[in-house]
């Protein structure tokens, strides 16, 4: 039987799944409204849940570092024990420079909201918000690819491999004995 992670740690897994997959189609709902209050309030839902997954990670990081996640069981290749390592931590990285960068864009000269708070902006900056923006949609493609690698290394675990490594993330089905 494999160790499982923390409830805490699955609960901050899910739950940044959860915001993440709700912050994606705001922003594509937003860009198919012309300027206005509607399109407005899309990127106000994504600018507060993309903060809140960058708070989330970092709670996830401090929490790792604390609480080490289980090791991969030796009977994983050590291909796939480096493949799994090293999405997760781009994943990391990634979750952390969107919200970042998206922040300097919408703060570019004024307040950024967070839900039903203003948060300060920045001082106007246009060339730093031109890089801003082009690391941020460039970066959407980072997401979807460590995303999309993440759930088929899943997939994969549970479909092809059988070996109940999902398990990991997830609380007790049933009594361990």
């Amino acid at each position: 039987m494999f160790q499982r992670y923390t409830a805490t740690a699955q609960l901050l897994h899910w739950i940044t799944t959860a915001a993440l997959f709700l912050m994606l189609p705001f922003v594509w709902v937003a860009e198919n409204f012309p300027p206005g209050p509607i399109r407005v309030y899309w990127y106000f839902l994504h600018e507060s849940f993309g903060i809140t997954v960058f708070l989330l990670v970092i709670a996830r990081l401090t929490w790792r570092f604390a609480h080490p996640p289980p090791a991969l069981p030796e009977s994983q290749p050590l291909a796939l024990r480096a493949l799994s390592a090293g999405t997760h931590w781009l994943l990391y990285a990634v979750l952390l420079v969107m919200p970042v960068t998206g922040y300097l864009m919408a703060g570019n000269g004024q307040p950024v909201p967070f839900f039903f708070v203003s948060l300060p902006g920045l001082p106007k900056n246009d060339p730093l918000g031109v890089v801003a923006d082009t690391i941020h949609v460039y970066g959407q493609f980072a997401v979807y690819a460590l995303v999309i690698l993440h759930i088929a290394g899943t997939v994969w675990h549970v479909a092809v491999r059988r070996d109940g490594l999902l398990n990991r993330m997830l609380p007790p089905q049933r009594p361990e004995v």
